[in-house]
């Protein structure tokens, strides 16, 4: 029986759309299923899409959707993004799946009936974003560490899961299991929050506050806690209990998340399995952000940065590439466009690129594109070989795609890369074809680039699959085999002597950064703004009252398509606003900006709610972008 591996992403929430930090996590589970496969392990790779909870109730209201309706919208477009990556997952799970509500009904009974969920009243405090509770020493300045805001004081009757009971079964777990959490510094991280006493987790929200969700199957007036409902779609896409993908793959689980939601994976999962009776998965590896000029990415923000219009205008495997040589796993990275573009030319272009084209020129120019028989034994007498680097470089490579330190494995590959162009430099291969009496040792140079280049492609083919494949063809090899298998690739000699090769192609062009600025500029200037309007004085202009505001309130005006209804704190008053703003803007993204406002405008009615100022905004293209202040000021302030 062949071993095997089973990797999972987070199943994404559905109340934003799919950006780089979603790739990466889905890439990263992609080329480990690719490279487990390099050793012949029988993979099954899960993602999907979470799509029951609060959050996803207001976004479709703010749509107009029933929360169904905006989940099916949303969950589509993850669906649809992946094979654009050229991501191979085996399945792909939504919450809102029957199969999926039916196992999280059973594991919920099971527990309950156990003893290890209990009824109780309650009052803390609530983060809507995070939809859950906090305790006081989770918080940061007395607010939320992921939304920066101050959660509510809630105070109701639910359901309890009794995780106090298992505490110290999870440390010694941990302990016992190193590489249980890697790396290691969140290991370290959960054992520090598991010195303090765990609480019991809420796990149901009563249907009067929130009713989409899965029902506990004991208590129809409730519904199931997010989370409690989400982690459970691990084994439910396996056909827990009873399926056979559940029987083959369980043992062999491992989880790829982001640090922001290291909590749940880490406490809340293995406990809720342990009660469950069910075996705790292999590992959970946990990475960190992608950054935008030093901040993490949100669509608040508006920092952004979206997969397909990345590998749109560099390349797929150039968009995979970037993600995975520049990130170290587990800490965070920053991302500007300027850093990519340079790997580019650099890694790509210059290296890669150009020993590719070199070698394939050469073999061209002097065997007529036909791979060289060489000699053994001369081969050995002049001990011109690159087998030795090959075989260190496969086993490097190895050793860190098992660790997860991507970016060491390609650096291991792009060592060998250089290696290669040094023997082409020492060996001086248009040296050797001017004299008959250097041919076989011709032979043996350009027959040890190619087998070398043979090599490259097995290694990058979990990062850059198209790239491997296009370089097999190009070597005259069946690139639908498994080229890429590690034990062929620790092979020498793997390459047939007397196959033809096709001519060369560029595999990785350029980038002129400064031709795509200048194009930028050209196309800036052609869409040039309106003309300025007619000069006014200074004494005119001071008329204008300009103040900070902070949108502490939104809500969708009923039956108008671009207005909102905000309420603005500026300072002795807060003010309601209408805006015509929410073709660009949910009521949740405005929320706690701090606005340019009008504050003298004289109020007006729109849609028959009073509006007592107007905000800044720059319009182009039927969109729009709020004008904020960089940095936070009272409300009220003055701006001059």
């Amino acid at each position: 029986m062949s071993e095997t591996f089973y990797v999972t992403t987070p199943i994404y929430y559905v109340n934003a759309r799919p950006h780089i930090g979603h790739a990466y996590t889905t890439i990263v589970a992609d080329v480990l299923c690719r490279f487990n496969r390099m050793s012949m392990k029988d993979v099954f790779f899960l993602t999907g899409t979470d799509e029951h909870g609060d959050k996803v109730v207001r976004a479709a209201k703010n749509e107009n959707l029933s929360p169904k309706a905006y989940a099916d919208k949303i969950s589509g477009l993850y669906k649809t993004l992946w094979p654009e990556l050229n991501i191979m997952n085996s399945a792909f799970i939504r919450t809102t799946d029957p199969a999926h509500m039916a196992v999280v009904d059973y594991i919920l009974k099971k527990i309950y009936d156990s003893g290890d969920i209990y009824f109780s009243e309650y009052e803390g405090l609530y983060c809507f974003g995070c939809e859950r509770f906090y305790i006081e020493r989770e918080l940061v300045d007395g607010k939320c560490p992921d939304h920066n805001e101050a959660p509510e004081v809630i105070k109701e009757s639910n359901y309890f899961f009794r995780m106090s009971n298992y505490q110290d079964w999870l440390i010694d777990h941990i302990k016992k299991n190193s590489d249980f959490i890697r790396p290691e510094r969140y290991k370290n991280e959960v054992l520090a929050f598991l010195r303090e006493p765990l609480e019991d987790l809420c796990i149901s929200r009563p249907k009067k506050r929130l009713e989409w969700g899965v029902s506990l199957p004991f208590d129809n007036e409730y519904v199931t806690y997010v989370w409690f409902d989400a982690l459970i779609n691990y084994i439910s896409a396996l056909g827990y209990p009873d399926g056979e993908l559940f029987k083959k793959f369980w043992s062999s689980a491992q989880h790829i998340v982001a640090k922001d939601i290291l909590k749940p994976h880490a406490i809340y999962w293995p406990i809720m399995l342990k009660a469950a009776g069910i075996p705790v998965y292999k590992h959970l590896n946990v990475h960190g952000y992608w950054n935008s000029e030093q901040n993490k990415m949100s669509k608040t923000i508006g920092n952004v940065v979206e997969p397909l219009k990345l590998k749109n205008i560099y390349g797929l495997d150039e968009f995979r590439f970037f993600l995975m040589r520049d990130m170290s796993f587990g800490l965070d990275s920053n991302f500007s466009e300027e850093a990519f573009v340079q790997r580019i030319n650099s890694d790509l272009a210059n290296d890669l690129g150009n020993l590719f084209s070199r070698v394939l020129a050469m073999a061209h120019k002097y065997f007529a594109g036909v791979v060289p028989k060489i000699d053994i034994e001369i081969q050995k007498d002049l001990g011109i070989s690159i087998q030795g680097n090959a075989f260190v470089a496969v086993c490097n490579f190895e050793k860190h795609m098992k660790s997860l330190a991507f970016h060491k494995a390609l650096m291991a590959v792009w060592e060998f890369i250089s290696e290669m162009n040094k023997f082409i430099d020492v060996t001086a291969p248009w040296l050797l074809a001017k004299k008959k009496s250097t041919r076989k040792e011709l032979e043996i140079v350009i027959y040890n680039l190619l087998e070398g280049l043979r090599i490259i492609s097995g290694l990058i083919y979990p990062v850059m699959p198209g790239t491997a494949e296009k370089m097999q063809k190009h070597l005259g090899l069946d690139y639908k085999k498994p080229f890429y298998s590690i034990e062929t690739l620790k092979r020498w000699n793997g390459l047939p002597a007397g196959i033809s090769l096709p001519k060369s192609i560029t595999l990785f062009p350029r980038v002129d950064m400064k031709k795509k600025t200048d194009q930028e500029k050209n196309n800036s200037q052609e869409s040039a703004a309106p003309e300025i309007k007619p000069e006014i004085s200074f004494e005119t202009f001071s008329k204008i009252d300009l103040r900070a505001g902070t949108v502490v309130r939104a809500e969708k005006i009923p039956k108008a398509k671009k207005l909102l209804k905000l309420e603005v704190d500026l300072g002795d008053k807060k003010r309601t606003i209408v805006a015509g703003i929410s073709t660009s803007y949910s009521p949740d993204e405005i929320i706690g900006k701090q606005v340019i406002v009008v504050a003298n405008l004289k109020p007006a009615k729109l849609m028959g709610v009073l509006s007592e100022g107007m905000l800044l905004a720059a319009v182009e293209d039927k969109t729009c972008t709020v004008a904020t202040i960089d940095g936070k000021v009272r409300p009220g302030t003055p701006l001059s």
